[in-house]
């Protein structure tokens, strides 16, 4: 009895092209995430996300003010306002991007510049603390067209509450704990619509690729 040959090749055990992390097409997916903004030190900006119907099917709807006003008497010192943010709770373990060289989001918004963070296990800034460590990229979301923005991964730049770290450090993408989504009145990306006032994006997903 002749024995069966296995055949097999490589692309077999690559993992896909494209994996989905978050898809803003269904309600459920707001239990996925949590608001913050200055607010909670004495600011007064506010948020909102939203899965809405805009006539192309539900999509993500992150929205609010920013503002530079803080209420007087506050208890905190902040040392600048006009910030909010969108922020994933934690995933259940963490996920492995360490196949993947690019975040890609598929979004709609107001020629503001958002940026985009990736949390990591604890390493470099206060090991044996609970604070996360934090890597962050500029986003520029064209004004009312749906636009594909992909950020190497490599672009992104370790932080530290807000500040860029100045120091040679490569993300650990086996270990991804969350990702958010915020923005600020001061812009980031030159031509960017800047200041306070209104902010809206829509979402449709967030996929990470591999591109070599």
């Amino acid at each position: 009895m002749p024995i069966p040959s296995l055949t097999w090749n490589v692309e077999d055990l690559m993992p896909p092209t494209e994996r989905l992390i978050f898809n803003f097409n269904s309600r459920e997916e707001l239990k996925k995430w949590h608001l913050y903004s200055d607010s909670e030190y004495g600011g007064s900006s506010s948020a909102s996300l939203e899965i809405m119907d805009e006539g192309n099917g539900l999509k993500g709807v992150f929205s609010g003010n920013l503002s530079l006003d803080v209420a007087e008497g506050s208890k905190w010192n902040i040392s600048r306002s006009g910030f909010c943010g969108m922020r994933s709770k934690k995933f259940d373990g963490f996920i492995d991007l360490d196949a993947y060289d690019t975040i890609a989001l598929k979004l709609k918004g107001d020629g503001r510049s958002y940026i985009s963070t990736i949390y990591t296990e604890n390493w470099v800034n206060s090991p044996g603390q609970m604070e996360d460590n934090s890597w962050q990229a500029f986003v520029f979301v064209p004004k009312d067209n749906w636009y594909i923005a992909r950020i190497p991964l490599a672009r992104y730049l370790p932080t530290w509450r807000g500040n860029v770290i100045d120091a040679s450090m490569e993300m650990n993408q086996s270990r991804i704990l969350g990702m958010s989504l915020s923005v600020n009145e001061g812009g980031g990306i030159p031509g960017a619509r800047s200041g306070p006032g209104d902010f809206k994006v829509e979402l449709d997903w967030i996929k990470a690729f591999r591109t070599q």
